[in-house]
C-alpha cells in the first residue's frame, strides 16, 4: 500500500471540515443552490473518506477524532443556519442540539465519575437519526435551492427526524445511567472485598 494512502482519508475530512462555514455562509446569504450543492459533495466525502480507510486499513487516530468532528460540525451548523433562516422549525434544531449537548455533558461526567475512558460505541438508533438527519438538510435545501418539487416530503421528514432525534436522546440518557449503576455497584462490592475486585 503506497504509504499517501494512509493521509487520503484525512485530507478527505478536513476538507469537509472546511467546508462547514462556507455552507453556513451560503445559506445565510440565501444562496441556497450552491449551498445544496456543496452539501450534498460534503456528504459524498464523508462516505469515500470511510470507504478508503476500509478498504486500504488507512484507519487513524486523528481520524477517529476529525471524522465524527467534521459530520457533527456540518450537520449541527446547517440546522442552526436552516432554523435561523426560518426554513426548519426551531423546535427541532433545539432539540437536535439539546441531544447533543446532553450527550457530551452526560460523556463528561460519566469519565469523571468513573476516572476511565468510555468507549461509547453508537446505537443503531443513533446511526440512522444521524442518516435522517442529512437526508433532511439536503432536502430541505433542495426544496428552497433548485427546488426539485419535493415539498411533500418536508414535514414527514421533520417528524421522522424529531422522532428518532428523542428516541436516541433518551436512550443514551438510559445507556448513560445503566454504565454509572453497574460500574459504580461493581466498585462498591470490590472495595468491600478489600482487594479490588468484585465479592461474588
Amino acid at each position: 500500500m503506497p504509504p499517501f494512502i494512509v493521509h487520503v482519508p484525512n485530507i478527505i475530512t478536513i476538507g469537509r471540515l472546511l467546508c462547514v462555514p462556507l455552507t453556513l455562509w451560503l445559506i445565510l446569504e440565501d444562496r441556497l443552490t450552491l449551498a445544496f450543492w456543496l452539501f450534498v459533495i460534503a456528504g459524498i466525502s464523508d462516505g469515500v473518506d470511510g470507504f478508503i480507510a476500509r478498504s486500504f486499513r488507512a484507519r487513524t487516530k486523528l481520524g477517529g477524532i476529525l471524522d465524527p468532528l467534521a459530520d457533527k460540525a456540518l450537520l449541527v451548523g446547517v440546522f442552526l443556519a436552516l432554523g435561523y433562516e426560518h426554513l426548519v422549525s426551531p423546535w427541532l434544531v433545539g432539540l437536535i442540539v439539546l441531544r447533543d449537548i446532553v450527550i457530551v455533558i452526560g460523556v463528561g461526567i460519566l469519565t469523571l465519575l468513573l476516572k476511565e475512558r468510555l468507549a461509547m460505541q453508537p446505537l443503531w438508533v443513533s446511526k440512522a437519526n444521524t442518516a435522517l438527519q442529512l437526508a433532511l438538510a439536503a432536502l430541505v435545501l433542495a426544496v428552497q435551492g433548485p427546488g426539485l418539487g419535493l415539498d411533500f416530503y418536508v414535514m414527514p421528514m421533520t417528524w421522522l427526524v424529531a422522532l428518532t432525534t428523542a428516541w436516541s436522546l433518551t436512550a443514551y440518557v438510559l445507556r448513560g445511567l445503566l454504565i454509572l449503576r453497574t460500574r459504580g455497584t461493581a466498585d462498591d462490592s470490590g472495595t468491600a472485598g478489600g482487594n479490588g475486585e468484585a465479592a461474588p
